[in-house]
């Protein structure tokens, strides 16, 4: 258990949460020391036709952006997970999991 509490202890000091919570996707998304090699990324992945890659990018990029979303704020009420907000967020996450397992490891092109 003394790792767990070490662990615990390092993830709180890196603030990550906060880090992620704070980006500003507007300016990340204008900023061309992004955009370009983000784009050259895409554009490859279209060139070499990668489209397993591609769609699992775009599930990582979608999942990103609905965390930041009004309806990820609303989901604790007055400290406390709400049940009917959760179960679809449960379930998509679910979904778009099971989808990046069976691309990864279902079939093989």
């Amino acid at each position: 258990m003394d790792i767990l509490t070490k662990l615990s202890a390092w993830f709180d000091s890196t603030h990550l949460q906060a880090q992620i919570k704070d980006v500003d996707y507007i300016g990340l998304f204008s900023n061309p020391w992004f955009i370009v090699p983000f784009g050259a990324m895409i554009g490859y992945m279209v060139f070499k036709q990668k489209w397993k890659d591609l769609l699992i990018l775009s599930i990582l990029v979608g999942v990103w952006w609905v965390s930041g979303t009004p309806y990820m704020n609303s989901l604790i009420v007055k400290g406390e997970i709400s049940i009917e907000k959760i179960l679809p967020v449960i379930f998509g996450g679910a979904g778009a999991l099971g989808l990046v397992i069976y691309l990864l490891f279902g079939r093989s092109d």
